[in-house]
């Protein structure tokens, strides 16, 4: 007899052409919403039957529904905010930011990373694979009215397409995902409206409890992205103190579980990252220093990079971390920010260094960040096929 460990990942999936055409169109006004709406929900059932036929147990949508018009798409979450969110505004001139009370930490979305600044020579030389230069130039969007949520037809058309892929691969709601991103992660767009930084994020807040109200109100189970916890410790000029860094995330932590008050726990997920971007990353917080905040999220399942070689280490902080009861561990056991195909021996000897610290009950198999973007489609099917293998492989041995 073997004990199941179930597999996921985090989220974003590769973009098929007909998928990245549709959105193109769109954008373009060439094609209109219903048009959209019939090839997301096509291009959804596709995605999904092709995450079962791979061995994945948790499946969703690829995030087929946050507009990408490229296969590398840098600002995809830009798309998704102007589709969702009233009070953004893309501006070539920014008018005078609005105060940060003092005693606190402000974050700005628009400096160079800590990373950036320690690796210049590689970030800068267009043959290091990390040149910034060779991404589309970046303009932030930046908040200049009031947050209102608006995107209720859009994410009933992806409720829908995800719910009509289930029923066809006959898998039960809570087996599918759908993401959305934390308060934090969205306000660390410049606030130029709000009275301050944390006002903008209670802002968010409200108005994405309704977009996790229509999600957890389908039966689907919600994953919180939220790299805003440790990625935004890069994110500030000089390095702030981890006393002063707890302190800012735990009201962003606060404003977050308002957002999901009244919902079940067991259908919520919360993915902690350390950004997506591929470079050193010398400068990442350690998980220890910010699990027990993790913990605190009204959700019952913690996704988190557990294959990125800077963290692959930090498996042992569950030798000593108590996992509260009804919880459970979504760690990544393949790599998004590589192009190395992990074997499935690996894959299997992380998974099974979890299960016997909290349980194979207690461990679903993961990616560390979405692979959507980030590696080309083939070696991202094959990494999701090397995650199947090896968590039957560890349930075997289990």
């Amino acid at each position: 007899m073997s004990t199941h460990i179930r597999t996921t990942h985090v989220g974003s999936l590769p973009r098929t052409d007909a998928l990245l055409t549709a959105n193109a169109e769109h954008a373009a006004g060439t094609l209109d919403a219903a048009g959209l709406a019939a090839v997301v929900t096509a291009e959804t059932e596709a995605v999904v039957a092709r995450q079962v036929a791979t061995g994945i147990d948790v499946v969703n949508d690829g995030e087929y529904g946050h507009a990408m018009t490229e296969k590398v798409d840098y600002g995809a979450w830009w798309s998704y905010s102007f589709t969702r969110f009233s009070g953004l505004e893309l501006l070539q001139t920014l008018p005078e930011r609005k105060p940060t009370p003092p005693g606190k930490l402000e974050l700005d979305a628009m400096v160079e990373r800590r990373d950036w600044v320690a690796f210049a020579e590689a970030y800068s030389d267009p043959t290091s694979g990390i040149h910034l230069a060779t991404r589309r130039p970046w303009v932030f969007p930046v908040v200049t009215g009031e947050i209102r949520y608006t995107g209720h037809e859009v994410v009933a058309r992806d409720i829908a397409a995800l719910r009509a892929a289930l029923k066809r691969a006959d898998k039960p709601l809570s087996d599918g995902f759908v993401a959305s991103v934390s308060p934090a992660s969205a306000a660390r767009v410049g606030n130029y409206y709000y009275e301050d930084d944390e006002a903008a994020v209670w802002a968010w807040a409200e108005a994405l409890r309704e977009e996790y109200r229509a999600i957890t109100d389908a039966g689907l189970t919600l994953q919180i992205d939220a790299p805003d916890l440790a990625e935004s410790w890069d994110q500030f000029v000089v390095e702030p103190s981890l006393e002063d860094y707890r302190r800012f995330s735990q009201v962003r932590i606060e404003a977050l579980n308002h957002a999901l008050e009244g919902i079940d726990p067991a259908l919520v997920r919360y993915h902690v990252c350390w950004g997506s971007w591929h470079g050193p990353h010398s400068t990442d917080i350690g998980f220890d220093k910010i699990v027990d905040l993790a913990l605190t999220v009204n959700a019952n399942g913690l996704s988190f990079e557990a294959a990125n070689a800077r963290h692959e280490h930090e498996w042992k902080i569950w030798k000593d971390t108590e996992l509260p009861e009804g919880k459970y561990l979504i760690p990544g056991v393949v790599g998004h920010a590589t192009n190395v195909l992990e074997h499935p021996e690996l894959v299997a000897g992380r998974i099974e260094r979890f299960a016997s610290l909290v349980g194979p009950e207690r461990v679903v198999a993961s990616t560390d960040c979405g692979l959507g973007g980030r590696v080309h489609s083939q070696i991202a099917w094959a990494k999701l096929e090397a995650l199947a293998d090896g968590a039957r492989l560890a349930s075997q041995r289990l």
